[in-house]
């Protein structure tokens, strides 16, 4: 079965509006033998007349009759579709976003990503996930946007921007003997340490910095996140080696430390799917996560 021209619509709205294959014409810069070429194709479309000559004019039929107002609408359906999306009401969006982020972001950027969105979009609600692995297949569909640290270039359809870049500190109790007295390489190697792993090696980004120095530091622990690491140096004599801004606000009463070598250094991005580019909503969200990232680079 041949698909029907939807371009008869406009023609047809236009023919039922003027009642005249001149007028109708002169509307859609066609001349009177294109428009009754058009005419006589809308004819065998329906299976009806539509316009018959009535004295020096055309009068509709009574399928046209019937016709007129649902092919107006119709039209008017149609060139709303193909029109760009009206602006951005954020006073009355209704909407509820999905971001998954890093360990220790929610911590640090979520209250003031909150209250931002919620004082410009009242009805948006935000869905905060902790990511437990590296797996953007999600952005496609379940997720709006994604924070971390980009280890390999990003594949096709998935869009990214820095937010930030973050540097790693040592934190230790109060009383734990790194406390007190200048932290030398080989006093912060030989403390008993935790490392941060959610893939299971034993060794990371602080163990590569660490090598050149001729060190290595005795890793007693290993847990997946950052949160835990501070816990357990919070509780315990070992030394959490983790980055500075996503963790300043868990890492509160505790001793931090610059580290007393060459800290590494991680780029945090934001990520989302080429879908989402385009949407106004989505585009605004974006802006607030990286305006409050951004707010306190030098915190």
């Amino acid at each position: 079965m041949m698909r029907p021209d939807l371009n008869l619509l406009v023609t047809l709205d236009v023919l039922l509006e003027e009642g005249s294959v001149t007028r109708a014409g002169e509307r859609l810069a066609l001349s009177p033998s294109a428009m009754s070429r058009s005419l006589a194709r809308l004819r065998r479309a329906t299976g009806d007349p539509l316009l018959v000559r009535s004295g020096r004019g055309l009068v509709p039929t009574p399928r046209a009759v019937e016709l007129r107002e649902r092919v107006r609408a119709l039209v008017r359906d149609a060139g709303e579709v193909l029109r760009p999306a009206a602006g951005l009401d954020l006073a009355t969006l209704t909407r509820t976003f999905t971001v998954r982020s890093s360990d220790g972001f929610v911590e640090r950027f979520g209250p003031a990503l909150v209250e931002s969105a919620g004082r410009e979009a009242p009805g948006v609600r935000l869905r905060l996930l902790r990511k437990t692995r590296k797996a953007l297949g999600q952005l496609r569909d379940a997720i709006d946007l994604e924070t971390g640290v980009l280890d390999e270039p990003v594949p096709p359809g998935i869009h990214s921007r820095p937010l930030f870049t973050d540097r790693f500190v040592a934190v230790v109790r109060p009383d734990h003997p790194l406390g007190t007295g200048r932290p030398t390489t080989a006093r912060y190697a030989a403390a008993r340490h935790v490392h941060v792993s959610r893939r299971g090696p034993d060794e990371g980004l602080i163990d590569e910095a660490l090598r050149p120095t001729g060190h290595r530091r005795d890793i007693v622990t290993i847990v997946d996140g950052f949160a835990a690491a501070v816990a357990l140096a919070r509780a315990c004599d070992l030394v959490a080696t983790v980055p500075r801004r996503h963790t300043e606000n868990l890492r509160h009463g505790l001793h931090s430390f610059e580290l007393p070598f060459r800290a590494p250094e991680v780029t945090v991005s934001l990520l989302w799917h080429a879908r989402l580019d385009a949407d106004p909503a989505h585009r605004w969200l974006r802006e607030r996560v990286l305006q409050v990232c951004r707010a306190d680079e030098s915190g």
